[in-house]
C-alpha cells in the first residue's frame, strides 16, 4: 500500500499545512463534506489563475498580479472556511444550552453519564446531537468514554463547549458529582447569550447611523441642492 506521506500533496504542502487545515476542516462536523486536500489545491490553483488573469488583461498587471493573487491566497481560509467555522460555534452553542439541561436532569434522575447522552441526544435533534451519537457509536466500536469525548472536543470549535465536555471526562474519570457542574455551566451559557444579544443591540445604532450617512444623507442633499442645480444648469 502506498504511503500517505509520499503522495503529491505532501510533497506540495508541507504535513503542519495539511495537519492544520485537517484540524479545520474537523471544526464543521461529521456531517462535512470539505477536504483539507481539496482546499488546499482550491486556494492554490485560484491564486495561480487570478495572477495569471489579472498579468494578462491589465496593462499594469506585473503590479497588482503578485498583490491580489497574495491576498486570494491569505485571505481565502478566513473567508471560506473560518465563516462558516464561526457559524456553527453558535450554533453549537446554541444547541447546548438546551442539550445540556436536559442532560443534567437524566443525571439527576440517577442515569449514568453515557446512558444519560444516549437519551438527549435521541431526544433532541441538534448539530450536537450528531456529535454525541458519534461518541456513543465509537463506543460501541471499542472506544472508551473518555477517549470519544477527547475526540469529540476536537471537532467542536466552541471553547464553551469543550469546557463542559472536559467536566463530563474528569467527572467519568474520578466519579464527583456533575450535576451542580452541569447546572453552573447552564447559567453561564444563559448569560452568554443574553450578554451577546445586548452586544448585538448595542451596535444596532452604529450601523444605523453608518447606513445612514451611506444613503440618507446624500439623497437629503440631493433634494435639498437639486433645485439649486437645475437653476444653474438651466
Amino acid at each position: 500500500m502506498k504511503n500517505k506521506k509520499n503522495t503529491i500533496e505532501y510533497k506540495i504542502y508541507s504535513a503542519k499545512q495539511i495537519k492544520r487545515m485537517q484540524e479545520k476542516v474537523a471544526y464543521l462536523g461529521i456531517d462535512s463534506k470539505y477536504d483539507a486536500i481539496k482546499l488546499l489545491n482550491i486556494r492554490l490553483i485560484s491564486s495561480i489563475l487570478v495572477f495569471f488573469v489579472i498579468l494578462y488583461f491589465l496593462s499594469f498587471g506585473y503590479l497588482l498580479a503578485p498583490i491580489i493573487a497574495f491576498l486570494v491566497y491569505v485571505l481565502f481560509i478566513p473567508i471560506v472556511l473560518d465563516t462558516k467555522i464561526n457559524e456553527r460555534r453558535k450554533v453549537l452553542e446554541q444547541d447546548a444550552l438546551y442539550f445540556f439541561e436536559v442532560f443534567a436532569l437524566c443525571l439527576e434522575a440517577g442515569r449514568n453519564i453515557k446512558t444519560s447522552l444516549e437519551i438527549t441526544s435521541k431526544n433532541i435533534d441538534s448539530s450536537l446531537s450528531l456529535e454525541i451519537q458519534k461518541v456513543l457509536k465509537d463506543i460501541t466500536l471499542g472506544k472508551d468514554l473518555n477517549s470519544s469525548l477527547e475526540d469529540l472536543r476536537k471537532r467542536l470549535p466552541s471553547d464553551t463547549v469543550n469546557n463542559i465536555i472536559l467536566n463530563i471526562q474528569q467527572a467519568n474519570t474520578f466519579g464527583n458529582d456533575i450535576v451542580q457542574t452541569m447546572y453552573n455551566q447552564i447559567d453561564y451559557l444563559r448569560e452568554k447569550r443574553v450578554l451577546e444579544t445586548k452586544a448585538i443591540i448595542s451596535k444596532m445604532p452604529v450601523k444605523i447611523s453608518i447606513v445612514s450617512v451611506i444613503f440618507f444623507i446624500p439623497l437629503l442633499l440631493l433634494l435639498l441642492l437639486g433645485p439649486m442645480l437645475i437653476k444653474l444648469l438651466s
